[in-house]
């Protein structure tokens, strides 16, 4: 079943989702369902999506949610752990980690304020499973002043977004302009879609190794 036939068949707790979006879910979650895997959604909304995430991912997924709404607590049962905090709280989220370890993929539906998502991204992305996936959504909001974003506003999650994709390319930059960073030799991929962007983590070799179909013809630089 996919997820998106999960969302429309739901009739339980509310769930708020642009349909669209369930494209980038399939993609980027889909190796997760029916395997052991810690899953953290930033935001709880009105406790559907977490079920519907408890539903597709499969009985040995492990959904953390948090929110800064003490009512989310209600939400909590046997495979829902429901946390209270600051989601840009680096303490708050650091106590996540001490409990449940690394997370195998994030999602942040959370407040959607830049600060917010910025915080959460630097402190976490680091921090997760080494071939995890970090989402975050909404991403119109970038656009939106009352949301700390704008235009190309620097603030914007968007704009960071964009500048990070030099890091990911760090080592194609001559003239040591830009180094190599942790972001660099952990990243594998970045996607943009209609407000949601999406990064890959993957620890793999030869990154920078051309093959031409002969391995006695590897070229590194």
């Amino acid at each position: 079943m996919t997820l998106y036939s999960e969302f429309l068949k739901n009739t339980d707790r509310p769930i708020h989702k642009m349909a669209h979006y369930f494209v980038a879910y399939e993609r980027h979650f889909g190796r997760l369902v029916n395997r052991p895997c810690v899953f953290l959604e930033i935001g709880a909304g009105n406790g559907g999506s977490s079920q519907m995430w408890k539903r597709w991912l499969g009985p040995v997924a492990r959904i953390v949610t948090i929110d800064i709404n003490p009512i989310c607590k209600q939400f909590e049962d046997e495979q829902v752990a429901v946390r209270i905090g600051d989601q840009s709280d680096p303490v708050f989220l650091q106590s996540l980690l001490d409990e449940f370890g690394l997370f195998d993929a994030v999602l942040d539906d959370g407040s959607h304020q830049m600060e917010h998502v910025t915080k959460s991204f630097n402190y976490l992305y680091p921090r997760i499973a080494h071939n995890g996936v970090y989402m975050v959504e909404d991403m119109h909001t970038a656009y939106w002043h009352e949301w700390g974003g704008g235009v190309r506003d620097g603030k914007s999650f968007i704009e960071y977004f964009k500048m990070l994709i030099d890091e990911l390319n760090a080592y194609h930059i001559r003239n040591n302009e830009l180094p190599p960073t942790n972001f660099t030799n952990s990243t594998y991929a970045m996607t943009a879609y209609d407000s949601i962007l999406v990064f890959e983590k993957a620890a793999f070799q030869n990154r920078h190794t051309f093959m031409f179909g002969d391995p006695d013809k590897r070229v590194n630089y």
